[in-house]
């Protein structure tokens, strides 16, 4: 019985740290579409988006570091998007663009 208890729990946490990375996935991906626009200057193959006025973030893969830096700072002709996004928000549009770029 003391087993079950363990597994189940194990479970349970590693289905709900499921969930939360969908939804963090799935925020992010409506922030790069809608809220930041992204899609209008990057091409994301899994967003969709085919525009060349930004760098193809699927040839660049950038981590999540790098997304984080330019979204809140903005970079070259990209605004800065701090106070525009939470950090919460930015957060989550740096995991899309790291982990969708291909």
């Amino acid at each position: 019985m003391k087993y079950y208890n363990y597994f189940f729990s194990i479970m349970f946490i590693l289905f709900t740290q499921t969930l939360c990375a969908n939804e963090i996935l799935d925020l992010g991906k409506n922030i790069f579409l809608e809220k930041g626009n992204c899609a209008t200057c990057h091409t994301l193959n899994d967003a969709g988006s085919n525009a060349d006025i930004g760098p193809n973030l699927n040839l660049i893969k950038p981590d999540v570091g790098r997304v984080v830096m330019a979204v809140t700072n903005g970079i070259g002709v990209m605004p800065a998007y701090d106070g525009i996004l939470t950090s919460e928000e930015i957060e989550a549009v740096a995991t899309y663009v790291s982990e969708k770029s291909d």
